[in-house]
């Protein structure tokens, strides 16, 4: 990557409307992976444990909630929850507008399992 990337990020989640799961990654980074994900009230990522890199997870828009463990972090536009490597996680909306943006080192594409949309 050779340029800076500019975003805003609650707009682009603004604009993703219907779209759900990552509605923008950052492209040409060899270091970082950052996706804005998106995910209606009930859906999200499905219980898990990654093992290969600690996650930053900012709330940009709506409410979620972030399961590490047996602890359940509520994630709003402007509050941060860092995922350690190893710990057991979910993800998942609690609003009908619930983004967030995720950011870790780069790894392999394993992708976790999405959670189907349930009632809110």
């Amino acid at each position: 990557m050779e340029e800076a990337v500019f975003l805003d990020l609650a707009r682009a989640a603004a604009e993703a409307g219907d779209r759900r799961g990552a509605v923008w990654t950052l492209a040409g980074s060899g270091e970082l992976n950052a996706n804005l994900l998106r995910f209606p009230a009930g859906g999200g990522v499905e219980e898990h444990v990654n093992e290969a890199v600690d996650v930053l997870l900012v709330g940009v828009s709506g409410e979620g909630a972030v399961r590490v463990g047996a602890e359940e972090h509520r994630l709003r536009p402007g509050t941060l929850v860092v995922v350690p490597k190893g710990a057991r996680r979910s993800l998942r909306g609690l609003s009908a507008d619930f983004s967030c943006l995720s950011v870790h080192r780069r790894r392999g594409p394993l992708l976790p399992g999405r959670r189907a949309p349930g009632p809110g």
